[in-house]
């Protein structure tokens, strides 16, 4: 009975644990980081820019390389 307890409570802090890692791989944040908070509009817009210049920067780069190959 004394065994049981310990595999139960042990299976519910594995599952919660890892909720807890799964919401932060989801949404790409550390993963030790507190899966519930909530990001602020600032933070998103400069997440969003960044992407964006990111992205933008590897269209003109490759957009350069195929000007070059011709």
């Amino acid at each position: 009975m004394k065994q049981s307890k310990w595999i139960v409570l042990s299976l519910l802090v594995g599952i919660l644990t890892g909720l807890a890692l799964g919401i932060n791989i989801g949404r790409d944040k550390p993963l030790l980081s507190n899966p519930f908070a909530q990001e602020t509009l600032a933070d998103q817009m400069k997440r969003l820019g960044s992407e964006t210049l990111h992205q933008g920067g590897k269209a003109l780069e490759k957009t350069g390389q195929a000007l070059q190959g011709k």
